[in-house]
């Protein structure tokens, strides 16, 4: 720790790459020029747990949930993922090809931090900032942008906080031709303008979280005018729209099965890649909001512990302004803050919990995907917090030595 204030001043020279194409091209070197093709399947773990995860409970009733319960939020489809134990879902060819705007996405090699940190570590990276939207969020929107569009919905309504997951989906919107409706966090709409204006540009429609709009917002700015908001309280006028207008489904970024499901396709690709450069993985590193980009990259990884081929350490690392997984309750909890979402079992800080607005880092849920709190549960995997700053002070250092900026969520 001491070293890391002379670790600004970098004696190597950082490569500045242009957009993907550079990294298309580090890609493919990485993988010895063979071809990685994009996933036909998506992955569920569920199916090779060795003991299932609880059942969600109706809001009301507090009993297991029906598959018809969650029918007036999502599409027949996006049901049928949520509670299948299928072990693979077909990916439809029409996902697929939007999926290749951007996938497979790269593994690289970076050789230049190894460098500067003079470890003989080997480390790589899955990119997932190459797609539209630039993060690894429009691997689900498009599919639930899609099954939208089958079933005859004219319009979603989301909620976002930093913005990523609200732009990835007003991006698969666009595509489909669908309304979109987003509530993003307060103190995100007020501190990331870009984000928001990427929402509109690609066609939808957003408002500061919480808003006059909806009963659950009206509550909140009763109590406290000047509230910055939280996911829990964007969730909850989310889910009210949806609730109350026949023609609109709502529509998550995280936390649920069929979110985790559809992320699947970063770790399927990334055992391919390194299979490719024959390296086999001893640490897996993942940050954790809700849980999707940890569980896309993970989950396949663990399927291959489970069957004995490899044994890495997999880690899921979050702020300690938002710590679900290592200082939250494995209970019941609702997934938002009005209390209108099923009742789920997961690590969870309560569901009126408020991040404090100096919080700038992203993963701002209150809950963690009860599908990762039931393998971090069964042992299958390990999770540390780390404050901000100190994930700042190692983002500046991959940035002046790979040339990526990266985003607050996966320093």
């Amino acid at each position: 720790e001491k070293q890391w204030p002379q670790r600004f001043s970098l004696s190597i020279k950082p490569m500045h790459l242009r957009h993907s194409n550079g990294c298309k091209v580090r890609a493919t070197l990485n993988t010895n020029n063979k071809s990685i093709e994009i996933p036909h399947q998506w992955y569920n773990l569920v199916a090779d747990l060795p003991i299932k995860p609880p059942p969600p409970l109706h809001p009301k009733t507090f009993e297991p949930i029906k598959p018809e319960d969650l029918s007036p939020l999502f599409p027949d489809e996006l049901i049928r993922q949520e509670v299948t134990t299928d072990r693979f879902i077909d990916i439809p060819e029409e996902v697929r090809d939007v999926y290749k705007l951007w996938r497979p996405t790269p593994l690289i090699r970076a050789k230049r931090l190894e460098k500067l940190l003079d470890t003989p570590a080997r480390i790589y990276y899955k990119y997932e900032g190459v797609s539209p939207a630039g993060s690894h969020k429009p691997n689900s929107a498009v599919p639930q942008a899609w099954y939208n569009l089958q079933e005859g919905v004219k319009n979603v309504v989301t909620e976002t906080g930093a913005g990523q997951w609200g732009s990835a989906l007003a991006f698969a919107c666009s595509i489909f031709g669908l309304g979109c409706e987003v509530w993003q966090v307060r103190a995100s709409y007020d501190s990331k303008p870009y984000r928001r204006l990427m929402m509109q540009t690609w066609g939808a429609k957003v408002h500061p979280s919480p808003s006059m709009l909806t009963e659950a917002g009206q509550r909140i700015l009763e109590n406290d005018p000047t509230s910055p908001g939280s996911l829990g309280i964007a969730i909850s006028e989310a889910v009210e729209i949806a609730a109350k207008n026949p023609d609109t489904k709502y529509c998550l970024g995280s936390v649920l099965n069929h979110v985790l499901l559809h992320q699947s396709v970063i770790g399927e690709e990334c055992i391919k890649q390194m299979e490719a450069i024959g390296e086999t993985p001893d640490v897996i590193i993942g940050c954790t909001g809700g849980g999707s980009n940890f569980a896309g990259l993970s989950f396949p990884f663990i399927r291959e512990k489970l069957n004995k081929k490899i044994n890495p350490v997999i880690r899921a690392v979050e702020p300690t302004a938002c710590p679900s997984l290592t200082k939250g309750r494995y209970a019941y909890d609702y997934g938002d803050t009005a209390g209108l979402t099923p009742l789920m079992k997961m690590h969870t800080l309560g569901h009126d919990f408020v991040p404090d607005p100096i919080h700038a880092g992203g993963l701002r849920y209150h809950g963690m995907a009860p599908l990762i709190s039931h393998v971090y549960e069964l042992g299958l995997m390990e999770a540390i917090s780390i404050p901000q700053t100190e994930c700042f002070r190692g983002a500046i250092q991959f940035a002046r030595s790979e040339g990526l900026i990266p985003a607050p969520e996966p320093t």
